[in-house]
């Protein structure tokens, strides 16, 4: 199953966090990381009192369902030092499945494809980054939201995520 992965970070070394967790998403079992996007550094939304983020998305192939993949992706985001204090806090690491192929889910835990997706540029550009063509389950073409979410300033880093082959 080809899926897609947001990854964020505004505590500590968000960089480094970031390619901790991109070698930790490819290291997992059942799990292969194709490809991951530029990094870029965008504003807090919800609670904004809190430094910027360094956001991508990558996409991934997999054998596992998706509550495996969110299982997963709730381990790492522990093995990171991840604390959930309160809605919108800042945070050492933040992984959401936003697209599992194009299945859909409105669990208690998990909802996919990820339901705010379309409206946050440092989710919609990353993932069109990689994936200039993706359709969004009922939604359509990914590109057709670019301009709802132009006013959302993303500033792309120069450091491409790295990875030991």
């Amino acid at each position: 199953m080809k899926i897609f992965v947001a990854l964020g970070a505004n505590l500590g070394d968000p960089i480094a966090q970031l390619n901790t967790a991109l070698a930790s998403l490819a290291a997992w079992p059942k799990m292969t990381l194709v490809r991951s996007s530029s990094f870029y550094r965008s504003a807090a939304v919800g609670y904004t009192q809190q430094p910027d983020f360094v956001n991508a998305v990558c996409e991934i192939d997999t054998e596992l369902t998706a509550l495996e993949v969110l299982a997963a992706l709730l381990a790492i985001e522990t093995q990171n030092g991840r604390a959930r204090e309160f809605k919108n806090s800042p945070r050492t690491l933040d992984l959401d499945l936003i697209l599992y192929g194009q299945e859909q889910y409105d669990l208690a835990n998990l909802q996919v494809p990820h339901p705010r997706m379309q409206q946050r540029a440092f989710v919609l550009q990353p993932l069109l980054e990689i994936a200039p063509d993706i359709e969004l389950p009922h939604l359509g073409p990914a590109q057709h939201y670019l301009a709802a979410v132009a006013e959302q300033v993303l500033t792309r880093i120069p450091q491409k995520a790295t990875l030991a082959a």
